[in-house]
């Protein structure tokens, strides 16, 4: 089925790599079903009325993309909207509707064109579950979260969205004013980063392997759990030994070659490619075109399935990474080693 372009316009603008992905082949399933919150909204999936209705009330839409035996969407369905704050927050200001990305129930676009709930989340280009749509009055796509953002840092999210800031500011504006770096943090570093300055065009230039941007900023927990427990595993750092990699701080003013060759400060450079979550995980191929990312958080098993997914060139076979890591853990299950998605 061919999706309109004015069906795509609708929503946030998203990133590269269409998902492919079809239905699952017989006989396999998605075990793991993490039972929702009962005040997400019971809809029968028909957009415009979602709409309609969350206007009516004062609210907004949001789509909650999911798959069963996720261990981020457990974690967004507890640590996240366990918190009451959080919950009472997003009750009081969205209708919150649930969509598995391999389902079969039938959607009702704004357009009135129909697809199964697997082909809207292709259609939209779903990479990650958690993945979240918040939609305006209108059906428009106001922010789009790919993969799970922490409490404090969703909460964010939640009031920029709520209180109609897309209106004001560029949802990165507004985490820069609500969470603004502390004077007294430091950026870690590691002896396989590039050094500074940075002249990644260069780099492209003369180097066979994919480069691997990682957008971090100062006083970020993520990015020092990140550092303190994925890069002290030798397995990881192996599987970065793949990569040409570079330390950009998110924030700073600091100038540097950008791998099409322009000069820029680091901070506009992060804004020009939408980056607003730290630590994020920017690759490029060797000509210099962005391949693939990850910008939310991730524990050590995802990580080393990002860089392997880029590193094999699996990326230009399976257009799903969630296919991809269910692939992975199957087989090291299949060879009898326990498999800790959150470790």
């Amino acid at each position: 089925m061919r999706i309109p372009a004015l069906l795509l316009l609708l929503f946030f603008p998203f990133h590269l790599m269409a998902a492919q992905e079809g239905a699952l082949a017989e006989g396999m399933v998605n075990p793991g079903y993490h039972e929702p919150p009962a005040w997400f909204k019971e809809s029968f999936l028909d957009l415009s009325g979602d709409i309609a209705e969350a206007r009516a009330a004062g609210k907004r839409v949001l789509l909650y993309f999911y798959q069963d035996g996720c261990p981020y969407c457990a974690r967004l369905l507890e640590d996240n909207f366990g918190n009451r704050a959080i919950a009472d927050k997003t009750r009081k200001n969205f209708d919150v509707i649930a969509l598995n990305i391999w389902g079969d129930r039938e959607v009702t676009l704004p357009s009135g064109m129909t697809m199964t709930e697997k082909k809207f989340a292709e259609s939209l280009k779903v990479q990650y579950t958690p993945t979240l749509l918040f939609l305006d009055e209108n059906g428009k796509g106001v922010a789009r979260l790919n993969g799970y953002y922490a409490p404090h840092k969703f909460e964010v999210v939640l009031d920029y969205v709520a209180g109609h800031h897309e209106k004001e500011m560029k949802l990165a504006q507004y985490y820069a004013r609500r969470n603004p770096v502390a004077a007294s943090g430091k950026l870690n570093t590691e002896p396989f980063f590039l050094p500074r300055p940075l002249k990644l065009a260069d780099n492209r230039r003369t180097s066979w392997r994919p480069l691997l941007v990682i957008f971090e900023q100062k006083a970020c927990q993520p990015c020092d759990e990140m550092h303190r427990e994925a890069f002290s595993r030798e397995p990881l750092v192996m599987a970065l030994s793949n990569f040409d990699v570079a330390q950009v701080d998110m924030r700073s003013a600091e100038r540097l070659q950008t791998p099409d060759g322009r000069e820029l400060p680091a901070r506009q450079w992060a804004g020009e490619l939408g980056i607003q979550y730290a630590p994020s995980l920017v690759f490029f191929d060797a000509g210099g075109r962005e391949i693939f990312r990850s910008e939310a958080y991730l524990k050590s098993f995802h990580l080393h399935a990002v860089l392997d997914y880029v590193a094999t060139g699996a990326w230009r076979h399976q257009p799903n990474f969630q296919r991809f890591v269910q692939h992975r853990a199957d087989i090291l299950r299949a060879k009898g080693f326990a498999v800790d998605l959150m470790k």
